[in-house]
C-alpha cells in the first residue's frame, strides 16, 4: 500500500496538471491504479505510482469511476507515468532486475516496449533526484536536466521539483509548471484570493479614510459638503 509520502506526492501532482492544449475531460490522471497492458494475459498488470492518459474521457460521473485501467478497453496507452523510487522497488524501476521466463515483464519492458509510453519519469525523493526517460525509436533516452526540469511541448507544461509545504509538510516536490511558474493548487489559489481580497479592502478602508479627512477639512472651513 502507498506510504504518506506517495500519498501527498500523487495528490501535489494532480492538483498542478492543468495541461493548455487539452480539455480538463481530456485529461485522465491516475494514481496506484492498476494498469492492465496485455490482452493475451489479461491478469498481468502493473500499479504506477501516478500516471496521465491523454485524449481519453476522465469519466465525471460517480458510476463510470474506474476499477483499472485497461488498454485494449480504453484504446489510448498512458503519456507518462512517474515513480517514486523506494528501496522495495528500486531495482525494477531502474531496470536492474532481469525477467523470468514464468514471469511477467518488468515496468521497464511493460512502459517501454509493449506500451511505448512516451516519458518514464522517476523521482528518488532520498537523493533528491530527478531522472527523465524518452522513448527514442524502441528504447528509452536519458534527458539531460541542467536545471532539473522536464519541459513537455506536448502539454505545454513543464514538470520540476519545488522546495515548500505542501499539505503542512515541508519537502522537495514532483509538480507541474507553465510559463508563468509553478501552477498553483487550489489551496494556493484559494490563499491568493484571499489575500488579494484583504488587500482590496484595505485600499477601500484607506480610500473612505481619505475621503472623511477631506470632508473634516471642508467642515473647518465652514464648508458643508452635505449641502448641494
Amino acid at each position: 500500500m502507498p506510504d504518506e509520502f506517495h500519498r501527498i506526492q500523487a495528490s501535489i501532482l494532480r492538483e498542478t496538471c492543468q495541461p493548455q492544449n487539452w480539455q480538463p475531460d481530456e485529461v485522465f490522471i491516475a494514481s496506484d491504479l492498476i494498469l492492465y497492458y496485455d490482452p493475451r494475459h489479461p491478469g498481468w498488470y502493473k500499479r504506477p505510482d501516478w500516471f496521465l492518459v491523454l485524449g481519453v474521457s476522465r469519466f465525471q460521473e460517480q458510476e463510470n469511476l474506474r476499477l483499472s485501467y485497461v488498454v485494449w478497453q480504453e484504446g489510448v496507452n498512458p503519456f507518462l507515468i512517474v515513480e517514486f523510487l523506494s528501496p522495495g522497488t528500486e531495482e525494477e524501476d531502474l531496470v536492474q532486475t532481469v525477467r523470468r521466463v514464468d514471469r511477467p515483464p518488468t515496468k521497464w519492458e511493460v512502459y517501454e516496449r509493449i506500451l511505448r509510453i512516451p516519458y518514464y519519469v522517476i523521482y528518488d525523493r532520498y537523493q533528491n533526484q530527478l531522472r527523465v526517460f524518452r522513448l527514442n525509436g524502441t528504447r528509452y533516452e536519458a534527458l539531460s536536466l541542467p536545471d532539473g526540469r522536464l519541459w513537455l511541448e506536448e502539454m505545454q507544461l513543464g514538470l520540476g521539483l519545488w522546495q515548500g509545504s505542501y499539505q503542512a509538510t515541508v519537502g522537495l516536490w514532483l509538480r507541474w509548471y507553465d510559463e508563468t511558474g509553478w501552477i498553483p493548487t487550489p489551496a494556493e489559489r484559494a490563499e491568493e484570493e484571499r489575500l488579494r481580497a484583504e488587500e482590496m479592502e484595505r485600499a477601500l478602508a484607506e480610500e473612505r479614510q481619505r475621503v472623511q479627512q477631506l470632508l473634516e477639512q471642508l467642515r473647518s472651513l465652514g464648508v458643508n459638503p452635505d449641502v448641494e
